[in-house]
């Protein structure tokens, strides 16, 4: 199929709230058009957009990152052939994650692995069906011969029927480059629109069992945060993704349609108990492209500056400088769709309500699948 490219602008604000902590336990930021800006990395959303997954999809559609490699894939042998010992179950587990060419210690991977389930379930069908007896048995030449088949086969398994959270965020593996898994889906650090500083929350908490003349408090502390409007953006190449779910379309559509929704709706749980920061965002801007991916951050270098709010005047500057873009530099999308709080981006893209734009992408994606 051609280049397709499907990419999600949001706007959306948060009150005071610490997201995403650095070592320091202050909330990450970056400097960008001269102002300190609050951030939240791209790792920490895509971890709460796979949770989120897990809503939407069935877990042998899903992955899992984990160095508990052997105990997880020994777990699905056991389930297959449940006369073999735990200890039998985990030996041949390593045996055959080594195989594949994935380094072990301790029982371990040695570095986090990222596995769909029905890769990790096709790995413990290996094993069940493999006579590792009677391979160890051979004469030598011959134990090399079925041990290089058996090692292809294991390594075929990891590098086909990739899960869809593996085939849009990617696997790398320092070990053996042959089974990384290049990812279809590009998730930018979100930033506030405007300038955000740290500010910090003394506390004191009670002793319940204090004595009634005891005035001193059981501990005391200091929490960072921020509150700030973000500018979020990610991207999905349909056309690569389409060909690691094998060129399915019915799964693509799906694939892409849940990352929308999880990239609209999900926020990283960071400190979520002691500010109940979660927000709806404030707008979605979707633009469908057929030549390559457009970041429109560059409408907020010159930070925002406002004392009636951030966000409808963050919504109005994008879509003002994403029709200065198209204009200019990029070509208009193919086809763009809005769900906003406040007007702004309807010379960009056709208004619709959330159910609507979900709808919209996956007809014109199934389209260009045809």
């Amino acid at each position: 199929m051609n280049n397709l490219y499907i990419d999600m602008h949001v706007i959306q604000a948060l009150p005071p709230s610490c997201l995403n902590r650095d070592d320091t336990g202050s909330p990450k930021s970056a400097m960008y058009g001269g102002v300190r800006r609050a951030r939240v990395s791209s790792q920490s959303w895509k971890h709460a957009m796979r949770l989120m997954f897990k809503e939407h999809f069935d877990q042998s559609d899903l992955g899992i990152r984990t160095k508990r490699l052997v105990e997880y894939v020994a777990e699905e042998i056991k389930l297959l052939d449940s006369s073999k010992s735990d200890e039998q179950v985990t030996e041949l587990a390593e045996r055959i994650i080594n195989a594949a060419n994935v380094s072990t210690a301790d029982g371990k991977a040695k570095a986090l692995f990222f596995i769909g389930a029905q890769q990790a379930k096709n790995l413990a069908k290996l094993v069940v069906n493999t006579d590792f007896g009677e391979m160890d048995a051979l004469e030598e030449n011959e134990k090399k011969r079925k041990e290089k088949t058996l090692k292809d086969n294991a390594h075929a398994i990891l590098v086909k029927d990739n899960a869809v959270d593996v085939a849009l965020f990617g696997r790398m593996v320092a070990d053996d480059p042959s089974l990384n898994s290049d990812a279809s889906a590009q998730v930018a650090h979100a930033i506030s629109t405007h300038r955000a500083d740290t500010e910090f929350d003394y506390f004191t908490a009670a002793d319940d069992r204090a004595p009634e003349d005891n005035a001193g408090a059981g501990m005391i502390g200091t929490i960072e945060f921020n509150s700030s409007t973000l500018y979020r953006y990610a991207t999905v190449a349909a056309h690569e993704l389409y060909g690691q779910l094998k060129e399915n379309a019915d799964a693509t559509v799906k694939a892409i349609v849940e990352f929308v929704r999880a990239f609209a709706k999900s926020m990283p749980d960071g400190k979520m108990n002691t500010f109940a920061n979660r927000t709806p965002t404030a707008a979605v801007y979707i633009a469908i492209r057929d030549d390559h991916p457009v970041n429109l951050v560059g409408a907020f270098e010159e930070p925002i500056k406002s004392e009636n709010g951030y966000t409808a005047a963050s919504i109005k500057r994008l879509g003002e400088y994403a029709q200065n873009v198209y204009k200019s530099f990029a070509l208009k999308p193919e086809h763009g769709y809005v769900t906003a709080l406040y007007d702004g981006l309807d010379e960009i893209g056709t208004r619709c309500d959330w159910d609507v734009l979900l709808e919209n992408i996956a007809t014109d994606v199934r389209g260009a699948l045809q």
